[in-house]
C-alpha cells in the first residue's frame, strides 16, 4: 500500500526537526518547552538523528574514544552514537547515582546547585570525548562535564546537542565548540 510504502522511506534531518514539539508554560508560566520524545516514537527518526551526529563527530577529521551522555537525555541517544563509531559510552549522572569511585563538578542550576559525577575509570588521560545531550540552555551541566573529562585527563573535543536556546547563551560557558541540530 501507499502508506506502508510511505513510512518505510527514510527520514530526512528536517522531517526529525519537525517532529520536535512545543509546550507554552511548560513545566512553568513563561517557558517553552520543546520535547524531543516523538522523535524516538519513529524508529527511522532515531536512525535518521543518530546518523546525522555520527556524520558531524567524523567530521571533525580525527578518531575519537568516548561519547559522554548527560544524564537523563543524553542516554538516549548518546549509547546510539557511540555503538556506530565503535567508541566507549560514559554516562555523566546527577550524584550518587553511580557506584564505585567517582569525580564531581558542582553546576548552577535555576533554583540552586545540583552536583554531577562520572566514573573514576570512565575516561582515560589522553582521550578525545564528544558530549552529548539534549539541550544546551545556559550551559551549567555540560560545563560541569566538561569539568569532569578533564578532570580524568581527557579532552572535550565537540559538545554536540538536538536543541540550543541561543538567548541563554550556553556556549559561552563551554570550552569545545558547540554543534546543535536546532538553535532556537
Amino acid at each position: 500500500s501507499p502508506a506502508a510504502a510511505a513510512a518505510a522511506m527514510p527520514y530526512t534531518i528536517d522531517q526529525v526537526k519537525e517532529l520536535v514539539r512545543e509546550f507554552p508554560d511548560f513545566p512553568s508560566e513563561g517557558i517553552l518547552f520543546r520535547d524531543i520524545f516523538p522523535i524516538f516514537r519513529e524508529p527511522e527518526a532515531v536512525e535518521c538523528l543518530v546518523g546525522h551526529f555520527v556524520e558531524q563527530v567524523r567530521g571533525l577529521g580525527s578518531p575519537i574514544d568516548a561519547v559522554v551522555g548527560l544524564d537523563a537525555r543524553g542516554f538516549l541517544f548518546g549509547p546510539l552514537i557511540a555503538l556506530r563509531l565503535g567508541v566507549a559510552f560514559v554516562p555523566v549522572r546527577k550524584g550518587g547515582k553511580l557506584p564505585g569511585g567517582v569525580v564531581q563538578a558542582k553546576y548552577q542550576k535555576e533554583y540552586g546547585v545540583d552536583v554531577f559525577e562520572m566514573q573514576a575509570d570512565g575516561i582515560q588521560a589522553g582521550q578525545s570525548v564528544v558530549i552529548v545531550d539534549d539541550l544546551l540552555a545556559t550551559g551549567g551541566s555540560c560545563r560541569a562535564a566538561e569539568e569532569l573529562v578533564g578532570m580524568l585527563g581527557g579532552t572535550v573535543v565537540l559538545n554536540a546537542f538536538v536543541i540550543s536556546l541561543e538567548g541563554l547563551e550556553g556556549r559561552k560557558q563551554l570550552k569545545a565548540p558547540v554543534y546543535a541540530l536546532i538553535e532556537c
